[in-house]
C-alpha cells in the first residue's frame, strides 16, 4: 500500500512539477524558466534578452510609479522608438556574434520572402548553440526555402 502512494506522488511529481529548463532558457532577471509561449515574454532589440512578462511587468510600473523614461529591464537602455532603430540595435548585437539576434534576424528575412538571407542567419545562429535556428534549419530544408529540400 506505501508503495502504490508514494508511486502516485511521484507521478504527481514528475507531472505537475515545473520543468527545470527549457530550450529558452532562465529570464536573466529573475532566473525562473521562460516559457515556451512566445506571448508570455518580450525579446528587446538593445541587448536581446528574452524577458518574462512578470519582471517586464515589474519593471513597467516601477517606470510609472516613479515617472521615469521607458527602458529595458536588462540594460536599461532606452527603448528605440521606430522600428529602423529597433532593426539597427539587432544589426549591432549579430556584429557582436549574438546567436539570439541572428535567429530573430533570419526571421524578418523570411518574413520579407528572402528565405536565402534567412537561411544564412539561421546557420550562423545555429553554430553558435541556438537550438531554436537549428529547428528552422530543419524546416527550411523540409521545405526546401533557402536550400534545395531534403
Amino acid at each position: 500500500k506505501e508503495c502504490k502512494k508514494r508511486a502516485a506522488e511521484l507521478r504527481d511529481e514528475i507531472l505537475f512539477k515545473q520543468p527545470e529548463s527549457s530550450h529558452k532558457g532562465d529570464c536573466p532577471i529573475c532566473f525562473l524558466p521562460l516559457p515556451i509561449d512566445n506571448d508570455k515574454s518580450t525579446l528587446w532589440s538593445c541587448c536581446c534578452k528574452p524577458i518574462c512578462n512578470g519582471c517586464n511587468y515589474a519593471n513597467q510600473m516601477r517606470e510609472w510609479k516613479e515617472s521615469l523614461d521607458k527602458k529595458c529591464p536588462f540594460c536599461r537602455q532606452p527603448l528605440p522608438n521606430s522600428k529602423e532603430d529597433a532593426d539597427r540595435n539587432y544589426m549591432k548585437r549579430v556584429e557582436a556574434n549574438d546567436p539570439t539576434a541572428m535567429f530573430h534576424m533570419g526571421l524578418m528575412r523570411q518574413e520579407k520572402g528572402d528565405y536565402d538571407g534567412a537561411f544564412e542567419y539561421w546557420t550562423k545562429a545555429a553554430e553558435l548553440g541556438d537550438a531554436i535556428a537549428h529547428f528552422s534549419l530543419s524546416t527550411s530544408y523540409r521545405k526546401g526555402e533557402g536550400v534545395e529540400a531534403d
